[in-house]
């Protein structure tokens, strides 16, 4: 079984797209997808996103960790499949629905494309929390400050640091990650003030560890960020690779950055008994 696929980024955080998938298709790319994702023996990607059909949206997106594991959103990987669906569509305007909910996504400039998060959740049980806790100051861990956590269509633990440069992710993101209060794990992030208008955030993403980007985590961490009158509501971050800009308005937090083109390739399925199975087409770009 061969299948098409599409790799792109956003600010380095990276995908393996499948567009028009069928049910056989998703059955085969779910079973593999941590083979697909491994960087040494596979394609190699951050998340695997697979696009089918939906009745009432463009699209329907389903989201895979690098361990194999699901996600409910993935704010670039939701961008990079905008693009994917408005060349294919011919559109400049798209709505995808998701295990997080439904999304609108457009282009808003050369390369880059911006999409609506909707609204956050605060609430304990929203997050969700194993049991009744602040969610604006939630101790977890002895080293560091209490954290801001937030449902942004997935969890997300938000660290107040003074220097997010210097600050433990490799270490402690996988101790938050699954620690006792997350029942169903949570994404890290740890930021820190460059001034009203900016933040430095490094990220430790559940189920996949630490990426060069996350928009999801930038998107939460935005918003606590202004919640804790740090900033603005219209916030630049600043992620190991490069800048996202996030605007919490009424309508919902709005997420704008670049996407990016890698190549397309055939996968061949099943990978387990094959040592070399994606043969990449195509210039990185």
């Amino acid at each position: 079984m061969e299948l098409i696929f599409e790799k792109m980024h956003g600010l380095g955080n990276d995908f393996v797209i499948f567009d028009q998938a069928d049910q056989y298709a998703v059955d085969a790319i779910t079973a593999q997808a941590a083979a697909i994702a491994d960087r040494r023996r596979g394609v190699g990607c951050d998340q695997i996103l697979i696009i089918t059909q939906a009745a009432e949206t463009d699209a329907r997106l389903m989201i895979l960790n690098s361990d194999g594991s699901k996600a409910e959103a993935c704010g670039n990987g939701t961008r990079c499949v905008a693009e994917v669906l408005m060349r294919r569509l011919g559109k400049d305007h798209v709505a995808m629905i998701s295990d997080g909910g439904k999304l609108e996504a457009w282009r808003s400039g050369q390369a880059e494309v911006s999409v609506n998060m909707g609204q956050p959740r605060f609430g304990w049980q929203e997050i969700p929390l194993r049991q009744a806790a602040d969610t604006s100051a939630l101790a977890v861990h002895e080293d560091l400050p209490a954290a801001m956590v937030i449902n942004i269509g997935n969890p997300h633990c938000i660290f107040v640091v003074p220097d997010a440069e210097a600050a433990p992710v490799a270490d402690l993101g996988p101790v938050i990650e699954t620690h006792p209060m997350f029942p169903q794990k949570t994404n890290v992030e740890f930021i820190s003030l460059i001034d009203k208008d900016h933040i430095r955030m490094r990220v430790w993403e559940r189920g996949a560890g630490i990426t060069s980007a996350c928009g999801s985590g930038a998107t939460a961490a935005a918003i606590a960020a202004h919640r804790l009158g740090l900033t603005s509501p219209q916030v630049k971050v600043e992620l190991d690779g490069g800048q996202l800009m996030i605007d919490w308005r009424e309508d919902g937090a709005i997420m704008t950055g670049p996407v990016s083109d890698v190549f397309q390739g055939r996968l061949t399925l099943p990978l387990a008994q094959r040592q070399s199975f994606a043969s990449a087409k195509g210039q990185s770009s």
